[in-house]
């Protein structure tokens, strides 16, 4: 398992951040930078499972270890899908987790992930563009 740290400063507050996180249309955006027409389906309740899919029905599904609004959200990655039909995989500790920490300045976002080494080289090249997509919509939209 690799573990992979990426951290970003913002001009704007955890709420606002988080909203564009989270925030239906918002969330859209910035994963533009995984995939074109990324989205997620569920709540983002402690214990739910939300699915993320990309525009032909494709993606993962995971459970969500943790939520602190404003503060810190932490996904378990469980398995992929395929044509809308749930692939369990083992993966271990697979997990994606994002900590929103105030300071005088702004926000400051990290992302820590935990991924299989196959998947490295893929979140080391998009991650940081969807961070910068992050901080962009936060210091700049109303």
């Amino acid at each position: 398992m690799e573990v992979l740290n990426f951290e970003i400063e913002i001009n704007a507050t955890p709420e606002r951040v988080w909203d564009v996180l989270w925030g239906e249309i918002t969330y859209r955006q910035w994963t533009t930078a995984f995939t074109e027409g990324s989205f997620y389906q569920g709540t983002l309740e402690e214990g739910s499972i939300v699915k993320f899919f990309d525009p032909h029905e494709n993606g993962m599904y995971s459970r969500v270890e943790k939520n602190i609004p404003h503060k810190e959200m932490k996904f378990l990655h469980l398995g992929e899908i395929y044509d809308g039909v749930e692939v369990p995989q083992d993966w271990g500790e697979a997990t994606e987790a994002y900590i929103l920490e105030e300071n005088e300045d702004g926000t400051k976002l990290k992302g820590e992930i935990q991924t299989p080494a196959e998947f490295k080289e893929f979140f080391e090249e998009k991650f940081p563009k969807a961070l910068g997509i992050v901080k962009n919509l936060s210091e700049t939209q109303l």
